[in-house]
Protein backbone atom coordinates (compact mmCIF):
# COMPACT_ATOMS: atom_id res chain seq x y z
CA UNK A 1 0.00 0.00 0.00
CA UNK A 2 1.00 3.45 -1.14
CA UNK A 3 0.23 6.72 1.17
CA UNK A 4 0.89 10.55 0.53
CA UNK A 5 -0.52 13.60 2.21
CA UNK A 6 -0.22 17.05 0.90
CA UNK A 7 -1.28 20.33 2.73
CA UNK A 8 -3.85 22.82 0.47
CA UNK A 9 -5.53 25.72 2.37
CA UNK A 10 -8.82 27.02 1.25
CA UNK A 11 -9.28 29.84 -0.66
CA UNK A 12 -11.74 32.63 -0.70
CA UNK A 13 -13.03 31.98 -4.11
CA UNK A 14 -13.64 27.94 -3.64
CA UNK A 15 -15.76 28.92 -1.00
CA UNK A 16 -19.24 29.54 -0.75
CA UNK A 17 -21.79 32.18 1.43
CA UNK A 18 -21.47 30.20 4.46
CA UNK A 19 -17.35 30.19 4.03
CA UNK A 20 -17.91 26.46 3.01
CA UNK A 21 -15.97 24.93 0.85
CA UNK A 22 -17.90 24.67 -2.18
CA UNK A 23 -18.73 20.84 -2.88
CA UNK A 24 -17.51 20.67 -6.33
CA UNK A 25 -14.25 21.89 -5.22
CA UNK A 26 -13.59 18.83 -3.31
CA UNK A 27 -12.37 17.05 -7.11
CA UNK A 28 -10.07 19.80 -7.40
CA UNK A 29 -8.24 18.74 -3.91
CA UNK A 30 -8.51 15.00 -4.76
CA UNK A 31 -6.76 16.27 -8.11
CA UNK A 32 -3.93 17.98 -6.38
CA UNK A 33 -3.45 15.23 -4.12
CA UNK A 34 -2.48 13.17 -6.60
CA UNK A 35 -0.87 15.36 -8.48
CA UNK A 36 1.43 15.75 -5.71
CA UNK A 37 1.60 11.67 -5.14
CA UNK A 38 2.98 10.90 -7.96
CA UNK A 39 5.48 13.57 -8.11
CA UNK A 40 6.94 12.42 -4.70
CA UNK A 41 7.49 9.09 -6.68
CA UNK A 42 9.38 11.37 -9.41
CA UNK A 43 6.38 11.02 -11.77
CA UNK A 44 3.93 13.45 -13.45
CA UNK A 45 1.38 13.53 -15.78
CA UNK A 46 2.75 15.47 -18.47
CA UNK A 47 5.86 12.63 -18.06
CA UNK A 48 2.83 10.22 -18.74
CA UNK A 49 1.70 12.25 -21.58
CA UNK A 50 4.67 12.60 -23.27
CA UNK A 51 5.24 8.77 -22.59
CA UNK A 52 1.89 8.60 -24.96
CA UNK A 53 -0.16 7.46 -22.14
CA UNK A 54 -3.32 9.95 -20.40
CA UNK A 55 -5.44 8.93 -17.44
CA UNK A 56 -8.81 10.49 -17.58
CA UNK A 57 -11.17 9.72 -14.89
CA UNK A 58 -14.10 7.21 -15.10
CA UNK A 59 -15.70 7.32 -11.80
CA UNK A 60 -15.73 9.43 -9.06
CA UNK A 61 -16.94 9.09 -5.49
CA UNK A 62 -17.32 11.76 -2.38
CA UNK A 63 -18.94 11.43 1.08
CA UNK A 64 -18.79 15.03 2.49
CA UNK A 65 -18.57 14.51 6.76
CA UNK A 66 -17.63 18.09 7.76
CA UNK A 67 -17.49 21.27 6.06
CA UNK A 68 -14.20 22.14 4.69
CA UNK A 69 -13.83 26.23 5.82
CA UNK A 70 -12.62 29.63 4.39
CA UNK A 71 -8.53 29.76 4.87
CA UNK A 72 -8.06 25.84 7.16
CA UNK A 73 -5.83 24.20 6.15
CA UNK A 74 -6.58 21.19 4.16
CA UNK A 75 -4.42 17.79 4.45
CA UNK A 76 -5.33 15.51 1.72
CA UNK A 77 -4.55 12.25 2.27
CA UNK A 78 -4.23 9.78 -1.01
CA UNK A 79 -4.18 6.26 -0.43
CA UNK A 80 -3.14 3.20 -3.35
CA UNK A 81 -3.89 -0.35 -1.85
CA UNK A 82 -3.69 -2.03 -4.37
CA UNK A 83 -0.74 -1.76 -7.93
CA UNK A 84 -2.52 -0.47 -10.60
CA UNK A 85 -3.53 -2.50 -13.96
CA UNK A 86 -5.25 -0.92 -16.92
CA UNK A 87 -6.84 1.20 -13.95
CA UNK A 88 -5.78 2.75 -11.37
CA UNK A 89 -7.88 3.08 -7.79
CA UNK A 90 -7.00 6.18 -5.52
CA UNK A 91 -8.81 6.95 -2.39
CA UNK A 92 -8.75 10.34 -0.26
CA UNK A 93 -9.26 11.37 3.23
CA UNK A 94 -9.03 14.54 4.10
CA UNK A 95 -8.76 16.33 7.32
CA UNK A 96 -9.17 20.08 8.99
CA UNK A 97 -6.76 21.62 10.93
CA UNK A 98 -8.12 19.58 14.16
CA UNK A 99 -6.90 16.59 12.44
CA UNK A 100 -11.15 15.60 12.13
CA UNK A 101 -12.03 13.20 8.76
CA UNK A 102 -14.22 15.67 6.87
CA UNK A 103 -14.84 14.21 3.36
CA UNK A 104 -13.99 10.85 1.89
CA UNK A 105 -13.16 10.24 -1.73
CA UNK A 106 -12.44 7.62 -4.20
CA UNK A 107 -11.53 8.13 -8.40
CA UNK A 108 -10.96 5.32 -10.76
CA UNK A 109 -8.98 6.12 -13.78
CA UNK A 110 -7.79 4.49 -16.84
CA UNK A 111 -4.30 4.42 -18.49
CA UNK A 112 -5.00 5.31 -22.43
CA UNK A 113 -2.96 4.75 -25.52
CA UNK A 114 -2.73 8.14 -26.63
CA UNK A 115 -2.47 7.16 -30.34
CA UNK A 116 -4.73 4.33 -30.12
CA UNK A 117 -6.91 5.96 -28.00
CA UNK A 118 -7.42 2.54 -25.92
CA UNK A 119 -6.66 1.17 -22.78
CA UNK A 120 -3.89 -0.01 -21.77
CA UNK A 121 -0.65 -0.87 -18.89
CA UNK A 122 0.97 2.05 -17.41
CA UNK A 123 4.51 1.94 -18.48
CA UNK A 124 7.26 0.28 -16.88
CA UNK A 125 8.98 3.13 -15.00
CA UNK A 126 5.63 3.95 -13.67
CA UNK A 127 5.01 0.20 -12.21
CA UNK A 128 8.33 0.07 -11.32
CA UNK A 129 8.44 3.31 -8.75
CA UNK A 130 5.33 1.85 -7.32
CA UNK A 131 6.61 -2.31 -7.09
CA UNK A 132 8.51 -1.17 -3.42
CA UNK A 133 5.23 -0.62 -1.92
CA UNK A 134 3.49 -3.58 -2.83
CA UNK A 135 5.36 -6.25 -2.03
Amino acid sequence: MFEHATKIRVRYGETDQMGYMYYGNYAQFYEVGRVEMLRSLGLTYSGMEQSGIMMPVLEMNCKYLKPALYDEEITVKVILEKMPGIRIHFKYELFNEKNELINLGETLLVFINMKTNRPCMPNQEFLNKLKPYFE
